[in-house]
């Protein structure tokens, strides 16, 4: 800290930190389709904080713990409120355990992420990625913008949808993290055509687009848990056979 801090990644933070921020005001406020789309902008600095600070050189364990508790409220507290104050405030003590919940499920998600980050592979996240989990809230609230419907519509399949966001933040399903260092490499011209093509869907249909894509991306950790079980089953079995041949000819397994 004598030494000074990094300015460029941490006002990213900042700025991530203050759109989660009005994210709750907008909320009190009882304009909640502000506060969802100030929850989407705060994922957009949270993701170019650190690539930020990679591409200059200028991580530091400052940054990264700033970045965290940012997160928290971004991420946490923010769509907590938000989901609570438009949809689950009629389920009473359930409504607002499942906002509690939420918010104390992406506190836990950050901690392990801190503590497994040298430790697990950069291009998979264990369990889903909080900025994730708020999305998907904020495109639900957009979506039943965009078709005029109540927050009472489809309450029950709310707050389902909010514990089970909570259960995959903690989870161990693993989701892509789109940190593949081939994805800034030379890639074929016609990976370029499908990235145009859908922007362009997403910006003739935002509301629609985003929910749908923020559907599939969670929906893919479960269904790459399930299509890889037997293979880690196999390799289960073969680990633990192995184990039990060496300790059986009294060798101690390496």
């Amino acid at each position: 800290m004598r030494k000074g801090i990094y300015i460029l990644p941490n006002m990213f933070t900042a700025g991530s930190l203050f759109a989660g921020f009005y994210s709750m005001v907008s909320t009190v406020n009882g304009d909640y389709r502000t506060a969802a789309l100030w929850i989407l902008a705060s994922s957009i600095f949270d993701g170019l904080d650190g690539k930020v600070a990679r591409l200059t050189g200028t991580s530091s364990k400052f940054g990264v713990e700033f970045d965290s508790l940012a997160d928290v409220v971004s991420f946490g507290a923010a769509p907590g409120l938000l989901v609570y104050c438009w949809a689950l405030k009629p389920f009473g003590r359930v409504g607002w355990l499942a906002g509690f919940l939420f918010l104390c499920c992406a506190a836990l998600r950050l901690a392990r992420f801190n503590v497994q980050v040298d430790t697990v592979e950069s291009r998979r996240f264990v369990g889903l990625p909080t900025p994730a989990a708020a999305s998907v809230v904020s495109a639900t609230v957009l979506f039943f913008y965009h078709w005029g419907w109540p927050s009472s519509y489809y309450k029950i399949g709310i707050i389902t949808l909010i514990y089970f966001l909570a259960f995959l933040m903690v989870s161990n399903v693993r989701y892509y993290s789109f940190k593949d260092p081939s994805l800034v490499k030379r890639q074929p011209f016609v990976f370029l055509v499908v990235a145009v093509l859908l922007l362009t869907v997403i910006a003739a249909e935002p509301a629609i687009m985003l929910f749908t894509l923020f559907i599939c991306y969670i929906a893919s950790g479960p269904i790459g848990f399930i299509m890889t079980w037997p293979r880690r089953r196999r390799l289960e079995k073969a680990l633990h056979k192995g184990h039990e041949e060496m300790r059986n000819s009294g060798r101690r397994p390496q």
